[in-house]
């Protein structure tokens, strides 16, 4: 045998033993990037305007959540002292803020300060619920200071 005929025959047993090689399928495919590149003048603007709408309701919500102010703050503290003189018995947070006009949250947040301030007391009856009374206003001992 000659080389030449021994070289054929090593190929032709080659062909017939490899298969055809396929590449693997790749999240990465071309037809993806296809369809960005055909509808970038779609979806591109409708990032930056979804990217916009985020920004402009992340400034709404912070505006909206923005504490008060110290003369705001002074005048709902004094609407509640009012408020809880006239029922020396007490009352929870949230008729407390229905009352002076104020979200319960912030209403809360400053009973807290008034509490930490020494303005009012506050206890948790049996139904699990906060009543805050003015300091000094309750027949209880323990909590006047004389």
């Amino acid at each position: 045998m000659t080389s030449s005929a021994s070289s054929l025959l090593l190929s032709g047993l080659l062909a017939q033993a490899a298969p055809d090689y396929t590449r693997p399928v790749s999240s990465m495919s071309p037809s993806y990037f296809e369809v960005l590149e055909q509808n970038s003048h779609i979806i591109y603007p409708l990032v930056a305007i979804l990217a916009l709408v985020l920004i402009a309701a992340g400034i709404l919500q912070a505006w909206r959540t923005q504490d008060l102010d110290g003369l705001q703050k002074n005048e709902f503290k004094k609407a509640i002292v009012n408020e809880l003189r006239r029922n020396i018995t007490g009352m929870p947070g949230d008729e407390l803020a229905k009352a002076v006009g104020l979200d319960r949250l912030k209403t809360n947040r400053l009973l807290e300060q008034m509490q930490v301030d020494g303005m009012v007391v506050s206890h948790t009856n049996s139904q699990r619920l906060t009543v805050w009374r003015v300091r000094g206003a309750s027949t209880d001992s323990h909590t006047r200071r004389y």
